[in-house]
């Protein structure tokens, strides 16, 4: 038994997970060789898939940096993936040194890793949790201990629900997420697409990893934000939400759909 509460024999490297993949993409060093020929394998593929996560990556900063600008203090972020600087907390917390951040992801290696880099501060946690599980992850002690569910909060699903097949009923996912947050909350949420280019080489890695992929169209990932009101410029290719830089001139080489929403009252 680790000191992060799981078996050892819990930790399976045979074969590739996403969140070590999505790591070895950015660039990162928390993974392993299965993961890593997962990811060239994925490259020789669809060679934008480099350009993809990161602006994936770049999105998710930028609506950190969003909601923490419209008064938001605290941050829960499911599907987290390994921490790769900057991390959210370090984004949120450079705006607002008393955000508050709770990470939940479903990979032991992704808690071992957190729990040994992320601030001790008492203002970042990270715990073991599956989204396809919503209630445990929202009765979580270590969520609860850093999550007021009776003020605003800033859920973030990023690069997380194109992980759930259809049978995992991702919209009652979301929908039981939703109903826990207070009015004035807002959803962060960026999903896989094919709208733009063939992804069935994609789709083929990870058909042999821990996780499938599952691309959605625009009309399908708007769904998911029922019951919010989406931020202009609405949901959007994720280089073109809120641009702080020039979006690239090829628009096809990024298939991820970006978007910030509010919970009215």
């Amino acid at each position: 038994m680790t000191q992060d509460g799981f078996k050892a024999a819990d930790i399976d490297t045979s074969r590739p997970h996403p969140a070590r993949i999505y790591d070895y993409l950015l660039g990162g060093k928390d993974h392993y060789p299965v993961d890593r020929r997962a990811g060239d394998e994925l490259t020789a593929a669809a060679p934008e898939a480099r350009i993809g996560v990161r602006a994936n990556r770049a999105f998710l900063q930028r609506a950190v940096r969003y909601v923490v600008g419209s008064g938001v203090r605290q941050i829960l972020d499911i599907g987290t993936g390994l921490p790769t600087s900057p991390n959210v907390h370090e984004v949120a917390q450079s705006a607002a040194p008393d955000v508050r951040v709770a990470y939940v992801d479903n990979d032991p290696i992704v808690a071992a890793h957190g729990n040994a880099l992320l601030s001790r501060s008492g203002t970042t946690r990270i715990v073991l949790g599956d989204l396809r599980d919503p209630r445990s992850v929202l009765d979580h002690p270590d969520v609860r201990h850093l999550i007021d569910f009776d003020e605003p909060v800033a859920l973030l699903l990023v690069a997380i629900l194109h992980f759930l097949a259809d049978t995992d009923r991702p919209a009652e996912v979301v929908a039981t997420l939703r109903e826990a947050l207070p009015a004035g909350s807002y959803l962060v949420l960026s999903h896989a697409t094919g709208d733009f280019a063939d992804r069935t080489a994609a789709q083929a890695v990870y058909s042999r990893a821990t996780a499938s992929l599952n691309l959605r169209s625009r009309a399908e990932v708007e769904r998911f934000f029922d019951g919010f009101e989406l931020v202009e410029p609405g949901l959007a290719q994720v280089p073109f939400w809120r641009p702080d830089a020039p979006p690239p001139a090829r628009s096809d080489e990024i298939g991820f759909y970006g978007g910030v929403a509010r919970k009215a009252a």
